[in-house]
């Protein structure tokens, strides 16, 4: 039902920032959590950060903590990952998730699913 566009992924040097976005085709509105998750490769697919339909409640997954701020606008239909003081270990391809649950903060609850962004922190 969901379809959603990631954007903004790319090479950085570590330190430095990037945005991401992530739209979405249809309305989502208040009745989506929306969360960003990442796979680098040879791992699996892990939790970043999700964000309550409202936009009044976040979680984080402790490595991101104080460098990464999810938000949503939801006159818009979109989600952003604000990610600051990036280091080589947050490199792997990001995947903007919809979710019709909130606090569980795992793929097994979101539904829809991005194609994924490659962001590339160098050295």
């Amino acid at each position: 039902q969901v379809q959603l566009v990631e954007s903004g992924g790319g090479l950085v040097q570590a330190g430095g920032s990037l945005r991401l976005s992530c739209a979405a085709s249809a309305r989502t509105t208040s009745s989506y959590t929306m969360g960003w998750f990442r796979q680098a490769p040879g791992k699996e697919r892990e939790f970043v950060a999700d964000i309550s339909g409202s936009g009044g409640a976040s979680y984080y997954t402790d490595s991101v903590k104080g460098r990464f701020t999810i938000s949503r606008d939801n006159a818009k239909n979109t989600v952003y990952l604000q990610m600051n003081s990036l280091k080589p270990e947050d490199t792997a391809v990001y995947y903007c998730a919809a979710s019709n649950y909130f606090g569980y903060h795992t793929s097994n609850y979101y539904a829809y699913w991005g194609q994924g962004t490659q962001v590339t922190v160098s050295s």
